[in-house]
């Protein structure tokens, strides 16, 4: 198939079970076993699992005692965030070695462009094994690989032979391989968005082909366009070196639920304070301050104020924020608080153009 728009080499990797792989890597006892990185108390939260704790159903985002109701033998393993740091430079070094094109999502994973690569090689699946290899002899830690034309199949592929393992996706292949794609597999198809697209009868990427742009943007709003262009393989976003955060926060989970706003208050003085530095740090100042509430029976809610002026002082939050927490009266106990400031002042370089990436003029021929 032909296609109208540039084509790219695009690696997206991904580690395996980072945060755990490093905790097993550190600590050989652990090898093996299932583990969960995160608190095993009553108010602890999985952050990552071990594929051995992944059989038993434990998840990132579930909470410590449904993790150890699951899988009775699971082994709780305190976050060192900074470990995971460490490493993830180490991972990085390995990318720039082949690009400057790299565009991290988190600390585990990344998309690199190696259209033009720093080693001449025209083979981005060859790049790609070469990575992975690196990456293993220098940290011990194993990663998965996607490889294709756009950063969506890319991201996608990645997934498709994990742990330890790559894809790739060429051009002539791009569309049946979309086709015959569980909906659920698609990026930015959440559960919820899923289970919509089920009651519609779209299953797979052919089901999702047949619906057209309108029909996609009557359900699903905004992303509807979104769905309807990379079912067809087109997705134009480039790798940004320099991806700019949209929003910066902080948040606190507490020891035991809050049920009086005074409290509140106090829990919100330092969180603001926390989002100061962050702000200083990173020299960013924005307009619009939300305040996230999570409550005792998990529901979340968001309360959100828009400012005429950038605002990156503590007092100036906190003030908004307190503003926002007597908005209406809560639902129920509270057990996290978190502020967050987006609109940020740093709009102005994400708003500026990029440099249109050359055309490659023969495209059936353009091999991965």
């Amino acid at each position: 198939m032909d296609f109208d728009f540039p084509l790219r080499k695009i690696i997206h990797v991904d580690m395996d079970a980072f945060y755990a792989s490093v905790e097993q890597h550190d600590n050989p006892e652990l090898k093996g076993k299932p583990i969960a990185v995160g608190g095993g108390s009553k108010r602890g939260v999985v952050s990552a699992a071990s594929y051995e704790a992944r059989k038993y159903g434990v998840r990132s985002a579930m909470s410590g005692f449904l993790a150890q109701r699951n899988c009775p033998d699971l082994i709780f393993v305190k976050p060192r965030y900074d470990r995971y740091k460490e490493v993830s430079l180490q991972i990085r070094s390995i990318f720039f070695e082949y690009t400057d094109l790299v565009e991290p999502l988190s600390l585990d994973e990344a998309y690199l462009d190696v259209t033009e690569n720093k080693k001449g090689n025209p083979s981005a699946t060859l790049i790609a094994q070469e990575i992975r290899q690196k990456i293993l002899d220098k940290t011990g830690l194993t990663a998965s690989a996607g490889i294709s034309i756009n950063k969506f199949i890319a991201k996608v592929a990645s997934d498709y032979d994990k742990p330890n393992g790559q894809k790739t996706v060429n051009p002539e292949e791009v569309i049946d391989f979309l086709e015959v794609l569980d909906i659920r597999k698609f990026y930015g198809v959440g559960k919820v968005t899923a289970e919509k697209m089920y009651k519609l009868g779209i299953f797979t990427g052919k089901d999702l082909k047949t619906k057209s742009s309108d029909f996609l943007e009557d359900h699903f709003g905004k992303s509807g366009m979104y769905y309807y262009n990379v079912v067809r393989g087109v997705h134009l976003s480039d790798v940004k070196p320099h991806r700019i955060p949209k929003s910066v926060g902080a948040e606190r989970t507490f020891s035991e639920n809050l049920s009086s706003e005074i409290f509140m208050l106090e829990r919100l003085e330092h969180i603001a304070d926390e989002l100061e530095r962050r702000l200083a740090k990173s020299k960013i100042a924005g307009k619009t301050i939300t305040l996230k509430i999570k409550y005792s029976d998990f529901t979340l809610q968001t309360r959100s104020k828009t400012l005429p002026y950038y605002v990156a002082n503590k007092a100036l939050i906190l003030e908004t924020a307190k503003e926002l927490l007597y908005q209406q009266e809560l639902h129920n106990s509270v057990r996290l608080l978190g502020i967050s400031l987006a609109n940020l002042n740093t709009e102005k370089k994400s708003m500026e153009k990029q440099s249109e990436p050359e055309q490659l003029s023969v495209q059936l021929k353009f091999d991965l």
